[in-house]
């Protein structure tokens, strides 16, 4: 099989619309003519993504390693390739027994007549993946847009472009390019993809390009998933186990640096709590990367500009009166990029660290004097893409739960909600718009088809009484209908 192998970074801006559009054409009348597809060939375009992903095994953690400059081996194995297995193994295995229409009740006004819901394929659906999981977030929600029967358009992230033409290559060796087509270039590129007349566009990124791609969809019509991030709030409660707490969240930090939409952004801490809070912090850094920042474990800032990012908010948070405690022994490798966690005490509400999303190592810890407290400084704020809450006590728990709002939550654990198929995934409000995996995502990238089947006798009746002219039947059925 043959790749799309358009140099569409060469082109300018129009021409690279223009080539996009006949590219979607050209898989439109592809997916017209195959529709509509069955179990058996949504079960082998999965297996053949699942062997793209094991048997280039190597090559993707190289690739990975070298657009980071340093990605921990194990972490992209255990994070990326290992989950995204999984979750394509679990689509295969349901995605026949989704597809089976399902049998609704009628109104029983209009009984015996039936009706069902038939899931059908949406089209040609767009993705644009994301730079710090860059296969795991293109990946994972081309599995469940093909398990619902679609034809993709996929562009990777620019930011991880070993990474892309690492994709293109393999998924143009495994797939026709009118059934999945790999485009890569820049921003351009995306934004050209994002303006496409697409049947649905799934995003995966910041806030700030989520509102622009969503302004480009919007332009035609085009239905969205938007994956974005904010500030994940971790909330100790008066009654969690300390250095668990302490030990679950610095080890979710010190995954990928910091780099994950869902990674603990801020903690909040009882106040009589928050120095053994920090002290526990540190004891869990140095024993899960004990060689600190030249660990072979730690993952490195993925470009310059992220690395001077988090030097600039480090700086200003300190010199608005916070007070920074590197977590490492060995805190920060300029050379590699690689920084340690760092704990920021007491930063300032409008400092920048305390207004963006941080993606990166640098873990404020703001204390509190009561859970209510804790509770209305995360109201106080857009509605994060998660939120962990470590608490032993049932009430406080469900208490929580409930008078909070985020897009997915883990109770004394950071981040597992997120592999767990039966759970969707997605934000709210400003971390996102729908949600997708398993099941979810099969829905995600379907159209829920309602099919009503009248039944003989429900027709006669309605001929006769229901339909004009109307008679005292219709008047009495409406007064039946409007005061019982």
């Amino acid at each position: 099989m043959n790749a799309f192998r358009t140099d569409l970074a060469a082109l300018p801006p129009e021409d690279t619309t223009t080539v996009l559009r006949a590219q979607l054409e050209r898989m439109r009348r592809a997916f017209a003519a195959r529709a509509p597809s069955t179990a058996a060939q949504r079960r082998d375009a999965l297996a053949r993504l699942l062997r793209a992903v094991l048997d280039h095994e190597d090559e993707w953690v190289r690739a990975i390693d070298a657009d980071f400059g340093r990605r921990s081996a194990t972490e992209t194995r255990l994070l990326e390739l290992g989950p995204l297995a999984d979750e394509i193994r679990y689509l295969r295995r349901h995605v026949a027994r989704w597809m089976r229409p399902q049998r609704v009740p009628v109104n029983p006004l209009f009984w015996p007549a039936r009706a069902r819901i038939v899931p059908q394929p949406l089209g040609v659906v767009g993705i644009i993946g994301a730079w710090n999981y860059p296969l795991q977030l293109t990946l994972s929600p081309l599995a469940n847009a093909l398990a619902a029967g679609n034809h993709v358009l996929l562009k990777p992230s620019e930011l991880a472009p070993h990474t892309a033409a690492l994709l293109q290559r393999v998924l143009g060796e495994v797939f026709a390019p009118e059934e999945v087509c790999v485009v890569t270039g820049g921003a351009d590129v995306a934004a050209a993809l994002a303006g496409l007349p697409l049947d649905h566009l799934l995003f995966t990124g910041s806030t700030r390009v989520g509102r622009l791609v969503m302004q480009a969809a919007a332009a035609q019509l085009t239905p969205v998933t938007l994956e974005l991030g904010g500030k994940s709030p971790a909330i100790v409660g008066p009654g969690a186990d300390l250095a668990q707490a302490a030990d679950r969240i610095a080890t979710a930090k010190g995954w990928n640096a910091g780099q994950t939409c869902i990674a603990p952004d801020y903690c909040l801490v009882p106040r009589e709590r928050r120095d053994a809070f920090v002290a526990a912090l540190r004891d869990s850094v140095r024993r899960r990367w004990p060689r600190g920042a030249a660990d072979p474990d730690y993952t490195a800032l993925v470009s310059s500009a992220a690395w001077e990012r988090m030097q600039r908010l480090a700086r200003e948070a300190a010199d608005n009166g916070a007070t920074l405690v590197p977590l490492m022994d060995t805190a920060a490798q300029p050379d590699v990029r690689a920084m340690g966690p760092v704990a920021v005490l007491d930063p300032p509400a409008d400092c920048a660290l305390m207004r963006e999303e941080i993606f990166g190592p640098l873990l404020p810890v703001l204390p509190y004097d009561s859970l209510e407290q804790a509770i209305a400084h995360v109201n106080a704020g857009p509605r994060p893409l998660a939120l962990y809450l470590f608490e032993r006590d049932a009430r406080a728990i469900e208490h929580v739960l409930q008078a909070t709002t985020s897009g997915g939550v883990t109770v004394n654990d950071c981040m597992l909600h997120q592999p767990q198929h039966a759970l969707p995934f997605g934000g709210v409000g400003a971390s996102g718009i729908g949600a997708y995996h398993g099941r979810h995502g099969f829905e995600r990238f379907s159209h829920r088809k309602g099919v009503y089947l009248q039944h003989p006798l429900v027709g006669a009746v309605f001929d006769r009484w229901v339909r004009p002219p109307y008679g005292p039947f219709v008047t009495r059925l409406l007064r039946w209908m409007l005061r019982r």
